[in-house]
């Protein structure tokens, strides 16, 4: 299918693999697979190996991400896991410093008990993250745009400083999803999504994706992903299909919101500053202070307050206590990262809605701080 445009290859996934000429292709849930003879297979013998209908998800992110193969996981983390079993003890790692709690938290577990070492780069001056190379470094690791503060980089100038140093490089895309950035374009040699978020996009499936671009390095994720067994079962991965076929339409959606939503905040007097990259469904907000989180997110009565993202519905998320708990508060507080800060993450409900829903709370915000004064 690579002729054509993401929306159709989106939609058209799995059209055309049944021999019965199914139109949704159907779950495989077999876990074994019947030989002819010894060393006649069909191409599926175990279903941690291959299954058909993983088969089909991991040829379409390949497909849509521009990459040479694909590796359905059993979460955003465990593809995040699949992805260091590249490395060995002693290696160096240089990542974005505004991190996804839950990456940071894994870091910290790598470093701790398996001897990699990190070091931390704040997205800002490409100089500063071609000074922190040593010969031990190994691989570059980057969200654009990143979790929680929306940092973006230029992928293409961090792609030159890793090849100039030989090094792979990573991007987790699961803010801006293909519909909106191919990081292999831009010379990534691997691309990870939590396929939880906007590529099942319904709040209703654990997953993760990598896509390689590398030939070595896919023979050795394929290796990694059949020995470790970090896959995603038959109907996950028949779940994930399903979201990706609405993906394009849904992210003109969710972005359509954020920006209305954006252009609100920056209005609100009682938000000290939003963070919006201008595209995608995600944006943060800072109240002007913490002590006003809790009282705005009880008041809300749309927009739900839980961890997750990238679903048909909104959610609204307290990282300093949810997301990015196990960041310590010193080293949050130190980058960026504020205990007033809120993300959002924008549905696909009416905008009016959304705005009608912070407009109550912020008024309800706004007569408990004038009863306090």
């Amino acid at each position: 299918m690579a002729s054509y445009k993401t929306e159709t290859k989106l939609t058209q996934i799995g059209n055309g693999f049944d021999e019965l000429g199914a139109v949704n292709a159907p779950i495989y849930l077999s876990t074994a697979y019947k030989h002819q003879g010894i060393g006649i297979s069909k191409g599926y013998d175990y279903t941690r190996t291959g299954n058909p209908t993983r088969s089909i998800l991991e040829k379409a992110i390949a497909d849509i991400e521009g990459g040479q193969e694909g590796f359905a996981c059993s979460s955003g983390m465990s593809a995040i896991q699949l992805v260091f079993s590249l490395f060995s003890s002693g290696d160096h790692i240089i990542a974005s410093r505004d991190l996804y709690g839950g990456t940071f938290r894994l870091f910290e577990i790598l470093k701790n008990q398996y001897h990699l070492s990190f070091s931390y780069w704040d997205g800002e001056n490409p100089d500063d993250l071609a000074n922190l190379v040593c010969p031990e470094t190994k691989a570059i690791f980057i969200e654009t745009p990143t979790n929680p503060l929306m940092h973006e980089v230029d992928l293409s100038e961090i792609s030159g400083i890793a090849k100039r140093n030989e090094l792979l490089l990573i991007v987790d895309n699961t803010f801006y999803t293909p519909v909106l950035q191919r990081p292999i374009e831009h010379g990534a040699d691997i691309v990870i999504h939590s396929a939880t978020k906007y590529l099942a996009g319904h709040n209703d499936v654990l997953a993760g994706l990598v896509v390689s671009n590398q030939t070595k390095i896919t023979e050795r994720l394929r290796l990694y992903h059949n020995s470790c067994g970090v896959v995603l079962g038959p109907f996950d991965s028949w779940l994930v299909i399903r979201g990706l076929k609405t993906l394009a339409l849904r992210m003109r959606q969710h972005q359509d919101n954020a920006r209305r939503i954006a252009d609100y905040l920056e209005k609100q007097p009682l938000v000290s500053r939003v963070l919006y990259p201008g595209k995608g469904g995600m944006l943060s907000f800072e109240l002007a202070s913490p002590k006003q989180v809790e009282p705005f997110l009880t008041a809300l009565r749309l927009i739900t307050f839980a961890e997750s993202l990238g679903g048909v519905e909104s959610l609204i998320t307290y990282p300093a206590t949810q997301t990015h708990a196990d960041i310590p508060e010193a080293l949050r507080l130190e980058y960026g990262l504020s205990n007033a800060l809120l993300r959002l993450s924008t549905g696909i409900e009416h905008p009016d809605d959304l705005i009608d829903d912070l407009k109550q709370a912020f008024q309800k915000l706004k007569r408990g701080v004038a009863a306090h004064e």
